[in-house]
């Protein structure tokens, strides 16, 4: 019975997805800019591996608000070279894809990323960039398998699932889900996070020298399904306990933060009654906080 019900729910959200606007009337109050209006460094958003995510997109609230903290957002378009990364301080991957799997969301599910473009991410971090890794559910978090483990990160290409609640799944201090560090709490006191909300992804391990961000307990499992959205009885399952849905890192002279979920830094407005998805959420009022958290401790 519980796996029909969250059939249920992830075909309403499934059809959602495929009807998101941006909310362009999403504008949180930023107590403290990181830098004048334009005069922050550039945080480019990959726009050139089939992203279900992009600048002027879906993630229109997460580049407009990087913008009203300082921030010179910019597309990065074709593939990963050093010349061209190292005109930025940050890098933002979410949900790129192989070009076979724009629309095959079944296995198999193939890199969204060359061996040499891996290698320059990876020089590129080591040397003293930052990363951004988002990866989703599958075949988001499949694509992106081979580059988050030259970071020690060992993504997958399932979906993450809450057996207890239906709707957005809530990490907080309370329930233990949410860690308390440097990104969760941010540069001062008013920026401290303590609730947010996520809407399914995948779940992932970290490595030895990585800290969790948001981590699951028993409660959750992770679907392993062969097509996306695509669940029955004999689905592979097994537990998300311990694991990750977002986590950071130093590699070298930079940084990483992974977190297997995209939709909880966007805000969209879904399906024709125009549900808010994403930090516009009701239960995700401090998504944004987190988002800009992330930021500034890729930026220090």
């Amino acid at each position: 019975m519980r796996l029909v019900f969250f059939l249920l729910y992830c075909l309403i959200i499934n059809v959602a997805y495929g009807q998101q606007i941006a909310d362009t009337l999403y504008k949180p109050k930023i107590g403290e800019p990181e830098y004048p209006s334009g005069e922050g460094p550039i945080v480019w958003i990959d726009a050139g591996h089939y992203n279900f995510h992009t600048k002027d997109g879906r993630y229109w609230a997460f580049a407009h608000l990087l913008e009203r903290d300082g921030y010179r957002v910019q597309d990065f378009k074709g593939r990963f070279v050093r010349e061209q990364l190292n005109a930025g301080k940050i890098l933002v991957i979410s949900n790129a894809l192989n070009k076979f799997n724009v629309e095959r969301w079944f296995k198999p599910v193939y890199s969204a990323f060359t061996e040499s473009e891996i290698s320059q991410v990876k020089d590129w971090v080591r040397e003293g960039g930052s990363l951004f890794l988002i990866a989703d559910h599958m075949p988001l978090g499949g694509a992106a398998v081979e580059l988050a483990e030259v970071f020690g990160f060992n993504f997958t290409n399932g979906f993450a699932v809450d057996t207890t609640q239906n709707g957005p799944s809530i990490f907080s201090l309370e329930n233990q889900r949410l860690w308390q560090n440097p990104i969760s709490q941010g540069r001062n006191k008013s920026e401290n996070v303590d609730r947010v909300a996520t809407f399914t992804g995948q779940a992932f391990q970290i490595p030895s020298d990585a800290h969790p961000v948001l981590q699951f307990d028993g409660n959750f499992v992770n679907l392993l399904p062969d097509t996306a959205w695509v669940f029955h009885e004999e689905t592979p399952t097994m537990s998300a306990k311990g694991w990750c849905q977002g986590a950071y890192k130093e590699f070298g002279k930079g940084k990483v933060v992974a977190f297997g979920e995209a939709a909880m830094f966007t805000a969209q407005l879904a399906g024709p009654q125009k549900m808010k998805m994403g930090m516009n959420h009701p239960d995700a009022a401090k998504n944004y906080q987190l988002l800009l958290n992330i930021i500034h401790w890729l930026d220090d």
